[in-house]
């Protein structure tokens, strides 16, 4: 269940009158790595990071470091790599070296709480949406103003999530209901206020009892979600009618994504604590998967895909993030035994001491991630960018407050971002450029950079979010 009830309080009401933390950097940085991914995707990461062979020469007895930036520059003017410039991998050594962690400085502050935030595939655009009902798409290229502030249309409980078309000229909003609206947003009108100054289409998943997760498909001709009712449905935008649906858990379907650009297969992550892989090529019986990964020992909240159809990452109810092969997945779940003991509802406890420990006898995952908190809501992980950094981190919100990144080869904590007073759902790294965006509960969203706009960070005043109950 991704929704939090009555007992759940607004966690920056306790940073009222008491110190608001707003440090910027790096914290928890570790020089000795906590855990070693010994696997393929190891080398492929490395493979996408490390510069040419012959820039990287070390002198006996020295510590192995990165190339610096004045002998990356001298081998490029020196053509060592044979190319006459810079190849994908250098380009990536240089700017992965350079985490975005200085600021932050603020791009929007709003009254209610920031449930998802993402940049377009290209940069230009990006889009934020509140549990008050807005969803903003700020114009990052004309100094984060606002192109369009949407009001979305027969909001239950809140914006559960967002996502733009491929060609940046749609976008579509979910929430606790069957009806997934979808927005123009090449229109002219800033103020889209449902059927009032702009048409919300309601494309009908009527037999979904609320929507958690929604993607475009890579040629914007489909979409695919994840329903409160356990299953999957992929809906043909062309034909305007739901295509497929899949009984694909045995509880909530928090997230789905599809796995590549063929659009052919599909993750999906649950509540049973399970992460699927579906293939609509060849469906040997209805609703049965191509495969299960087992590993988490509590609900699944969110999915990643490298973009390869191979690996994925998955965040986890259990405080985990896990690296998954696909490869490795199993054709039954006879093993997905109970492990609990214990009482515990992440939307208002926090996480039993003598679960964080517990490891699932069966796991499937090749590495494992731990350091944040995913408590009260579905929180969100990701690769790092491929352009900038060779998918080299693995980052992620939090429930106190930070974005965390890991090294996905080593597991190690390479920076935490202090700003915020509540969750953190949502975050996005830039696809291109080091700059990473937080938003959060406490209204915030800020953009996390380096060097910096040569500004100093803009400060940020304390703000009352009124505590509401819902039942």
């Amino acid at each position: 269940m991704g929704y939090a009830m009555s007992r759940l309080e607004i966690e920056s009401e306790l940073f009222e009158g008491g110190n608001v933390t707003s440090e910027a950097g790096c914290s928890n940085r570790s020089d000795k790595p906590f855990c070693k991914v010994d696997h393929e995707i190891a080398q492929l990461t490395n493979l996408k990071s490390v510069p040419n062979e012959r820039l990287h020469q070390l002198m006996p007895g020295k510590k192995k470091l990165p190339v610096s930036p004045v002998k990356m520059l001298a081998g490029r003017e020196g053509n060592y790599s044979r190319r006459g410039g810079f190849s994908s991998a250098d380009r990536c050594h240089m700017i992965s070296r350079y985490l975005p962690v200085n600021g932050p400085w603020l791009a929007d502050q709003m009254t209610s709480r920031a449930y998802v935030s993402q940049f377009s595939a290209d940069g230009s655009l990006f889009v934020a949406g509140f549990q008050g009902s807005d969803i903003r798409i700020y114009n990052v290229d004309r100094g984060w103003k606002v192109q369009k502030n949407i009001l979305a249309k027969s909001l239950r409980w809140t914006v559960t999530d967002t996502s733009l078309s491929p060609d940046q000229r749609h976008l579509v909003y979910t929430s606790m209901s069957p009806i997934v609206h979808i927005v123009n947003v090449g229109s002219a009108t800033t103020e889209s206020l449902a059927n009032i100054t702009e048409v919300h289409e309601g494309l009908d998943f009527s037999a979904a009892d609320g929507i958690f997760s929604v993607k475009f498909s890579t040629d914007g001709q489909e979409l695919v979600a994840g329903s409160s009712d356990d299953s999957i449905y992929v809906y043909d935008l062309e034909a305007n009618k739901l295509s497929l649906r899949i009984a694909a858990h045995m509880a909530d379907v928090n997230t789905v994504t599809f796995a590549d650009e063929s659009g052919n297969l599909i993750y999906s992550g649950s509540d049973d604590n399970l992460c699927k892989v579906w293939d609509r090529r060849c469906f040997v019986a209805k609703d049965k998967p191509a495969g299960v990964l087992m590993g988490h020992l509590e609900g699944v909240t969110f999915i990643d895909s490298r973009g390869d159809g191979r690996y994925f990452i998955s965040n986890g109810k259990d405080q985990t993030i896990k690296l998954w092969d696909t490869r490795k997945m199993s054709s039954n779940t006879s093993c997905n035994l109970g492990f609990r003991n214990y009482d515990w509802d992440y939307r208002w406890m926090d996480y039993p001491p003598q679960a964080r420990d517990l490891k699932h006898p069966s796991d499937q995952s090749i590495a494992t991630y731990k350091g944040h908190s995913v408590l009260r809501t579905l929180i969100r992980c990701y690769f790092s960018p491929e352009y900038s950094t060779g998918q080299k981190y693995i980052y992620t919100g939090s429930h106190d407050s930070r974005v965390y990144i890991y090294d996905v080869a080593t597991g190690a904590q390479v920076a935490v971002l202090k700003h915020h007073t509540s969750p953190v759902r949502d975050c996005s790294w830039h696809p291109y450029y080091p700059m990473l965006v937080s938003s959060s509960w406490d209204g915030d969203v800020v953009k996390w950079e380096f060097p910096g706009s040569g500004e100093a960070p803009t400060p940020v005043s304390k703000k009352r979010i009124r505590r509401r109950y819902y039942y």
